[in-house]
């Protein structure tokens, strides 16, 4: 049994973490056996892999859960996962400053250095502008693409992940006040809200395809495009499964107004979410 003593929380042993390394020791194993078309072990060692990964995801948030629920934690133990998610976060914040600075170092340095030179030891007849298809000609038919327009379906999931960061926020207001039905429906409509972004997203990415020509290998402009917005696309879809969880153990009484971390937490990484979002539209889709 978990235990607390002059005010440190003593963890029992625990089976998880092994469990959690054997399950990225085959899904890395797997995927590299996969990259390098080595079948049917490459895809067989993915499957086990990710089975053993949410064998060990249910059951290690299982315990957590019981363990909070059973009132097994003390202050030090809500602080410290406090810090775990505030660093967490952080280490998000730097995953994702590093794609931005990928393309404000492509944008503002890389093509106009491009345009410098001698075009003809080169891309003959290449124009350093932005958004380029570069290194490819820009002139070629088969390379050429649009962008994506802000004003359309991106100005309305702008307006979608604002608005689930308004009712996650009410959500959380309710539970402190002790209002069950409130608190739920909050949740609810947050979890909504996410699923049409995502679902407004995977018809964007299929737009961009079939429509305009704007794919992965469309250059420096069409790699940074769906690098930024696919990983994004990830957390918000992560973002909205742990709603989805918090938002059924909400419906079976979980959570105090003085003692809810685990609601807290995934409201934090929500409006992480939502701010990541606003720089994307800002220097994707605006500023193009």
């Amino acid at each position: 049994m978990s235990t607390a003593a002059g005010g440190y929380y003593f963890a029992p042993p625990s089976k998880w973490p092994v469990v959690g390394s054997t399950a990225l020791f085959f899904f890395a194993s797997g995927l590299v056996l996969w990259m390098n078309q080595i079948q049917p072990w490459g895809n067989v060692s993915l499957v086990i892999g990710l089975a053993i990964l949410f064998y060990m995801l249910f059951g290690w948030f299982g315990n957590v859960i019981h363990e909070s629920e059973a009132g097994m934690y003390n202050k030090q133990v809500d602080t410290s996962y406090r810090w775990s998610m505030s660093w967490f976060i952080f280490s998000e914040v730097m995953f994702f400053a590093a794609f931005f600075g990928a393309l404000f170092y492509a944008r503002v340095f890389s093509v106009p250095w491009l345009g410098d030179f001698d075009n003809a030891l080169l891309w003959q007849g290449y124009d350093a502008r932005w958004p380029t298809a570069g290194p490819y000609l820009d002139k070629d038919p088969a390379r050429a693409f649009a962008t994506m327009g802000a004003w359309g379906i991106p100005a309305l999931n702008t307006a979608l992940l604002l608005s689930s960061g308004v009712t996650v926020t009410w959500a959380h207001h309710a539970l402190k006040a002790g209002n069950r039905g409130q608190l739920v429906f909050g949740l609810f409509l947050t979890v909504l809200l996410g699923f049409i972004f995502l679902g407004f997203q995977v018809y964007e990415y299929v737009h961009a395809y079939s429509e305009l020509n704007l794919k992965l290998t469309s250059g420096v402009f069409g790699s940074t495009f769906f690098m930024l917005t696919g990983f994004h696309g990830f957390h918000v879809t992560l973002g909205a499964i742990m709603l989805t969880v918090i938002m059924f153990r909400c419906m079976k009484g979980h959570f105090k107004p003085d003692h809810h971390f685990g609601f807290e937490a995934v409201a934090w990484y929500w409006h992480f979410v939502d701010v990541v979002w606003l720089g994307l539209f800002v220097f994707v889709y605006v500023l193009v």
